[in-house]
């Protein structure tokens, strides 16, 4: 009889503990970071760590190449067969959410006080996604180079303006020292360009779109933006800068071996920089042309698609990733900036006298949204191919015009965006 009793208590325990593993809900999850491995495994152990943290949700990954992977949301959306927990770069995030991709997340936005605006994935009035990280640019500069031709050091409080900007770009081509007085990174294609030349646009006080007015023409052709596009296609007519057919191989090493004397990079590229040339190494605010200096903002950031039936548990886990622990290890692990105050303190390049902590300055000062709107991934796409045809030697008015043109029609063909 005893032996009876024993043998159902112990039935009983694994038919409880049996159901407790299988009342657990699996989150899929979708992210575009397929290949790199060190991104890679600290997602794989944010996901670890939050599977074994509770027992209501198990998050299961998988990764696709970057290349392929907004056609490869696209194809899901159509099919109706997206993940609960996607991750989505952040201009592209108001197509997505227009498009009926994402759902609004339901976090406690208290969490997020302090986080750089650039991380914070918005549209409509609603939060849709959230950044571990952000990255900003900078020019690369010498502290040697610049004293040598007699040129300001700018700061944060006091950039360059055009006119300062142009004559150092003149300066430093006439010293005979160098290929080229700055290097713009022609040889990216891609995102890129809006991402590190929409800025100058914007700076200019123009824009790809008006977001207010729904509409390109007068915001990407105006004034400003004719402004803009003439000195863009002048510093290729002087040969200050390299051209679209610069090797890409030039744009990775040409600071480093003294062929360029400025380069215009990002932070995810600064510690090269730093082990050629320590203490003379110096990352310099954008210049400001007229409207304040500006910088790109917004890279990747996770959300929860519209289709999700398990909201509430896509919602836990992205409010379990943001952590300061894990934002640093981010920072450690690929070299971006972490999104917070306190994860930058965790990390050493970034942290209050690191070499990296002018990029969380910058990033906090003078980082600029791309156009927020949906009609951006065309925008992008046709900002693009106008400024390496203006570089080219295209028409500037004409050019500009027919971009303001294309990406109209594309807002008028979607009805607005609305």
């Amino acid at each position: 009889m005893k032996q009876i009793v024993i043998t159902k208590i112990i039935a009983c325990f694994f038919i409880f503990t049996s159901s407790s593993v299988f009342a657990q809900t699996q989150l899929s999850m979708w992210y575009h970071g397929a290949g790199n491995h060190v991104e890679g495994e600290i997602v794989q152990q944010i996901i670890d760590d939050f599977n074994a943290s509770q027992s209501d949700w198990v998050v299961a990954l998988e990764s696709f190449p970057q290349e392929s992977y907004n056609d490869s949301v696209t194809a899901a959306a159509l099919a109706g067969n997206l993940p609960d927990i996607i991750d989505v770069d952040g201009p592209i995030l108001p197509n997505w959410a227009w498009a009926g991709y994402m759902a609004p997340l339901t976090i406690d936005e208290s969490k997020l006080d302090g986080f750089l605006p650039g991380s914070l994935g918005r549209w409509n009035g609603e939060l849709y996604a959230v950044g571990l990280w952000d990255a900003a640019c900078a020019i690369f500069a010498r502290k040697s180079v610049l004293e040598a031709n007699g040129i300001r050091i700018p700061t944060l409080d006091a950039p360059w303006s055009h006119e300062e900007f142009d004559a150092a770009l003149v300066t430093l081509q006439n010293s005979g020292d160098f290929d080229y007085a700055l290097d713009l990174g022609m040889a990216w294609t891609g995102e890129w360009y809006p991402y590190a030349f929409g800025p100058f646009l914007q700076s200019f006080g123009g824009d790809i779109i008006d977001v207010e007015a729904n509409m390109a023409d007068g915001a990407l052709n105006g004034d400003a933006g004719l402004a803009f596009g003439e000195f863009w296609q002048s510093l290729f007519a002087r040969n200050l800068v390299p051209g679209t057919s610069q090797d890409g191989a030039d744009r990775e090493t040409g600071f480093i071996n003294g062929s360029y004397a400025l380069q215009w990079n990002g932070n995810w590229a600064a510690l090269p920089a730093l082990e050629a040339f320590g203490d003379d190494m110096l990352f310099l605010p954008a210049p400001d042309f007229g409207t304040g200096p500006k910088i790109g903002a917004a890279s990747w950031q996770f959300g929860i698609s519209s289709t999700s039936e398990h909201k509430d548990g896509a919602s836990a886990f992205i409010e379990f990733a943001i952590q300061d622990k894990y934002l640093s290890a981010f920072s450690k692990g690929i070299g971006l900036i972490p999104p917070t105050e306190a994860a930058s303190a965790m990390t050493p390049n970034y942290s209050p006298g690191g070499p990296l902590e002018v990029f969380y300055g910058l990033s906090n000062a003078q980082a600029t949204l791309r156009a927020v709107t949906p009609a951006y991934v065309v925008g992008g796409k046709v900002f693009e191919k106008a400024m390496a045809d203006i570089a080219n030697g295209a028409d500037v008015a004409d050019t500009l015009d027919a971009a303001a043109d294309e990406i109209d029609a594309d807002i008028d063909q979607n009805n607005g965006y609305q």
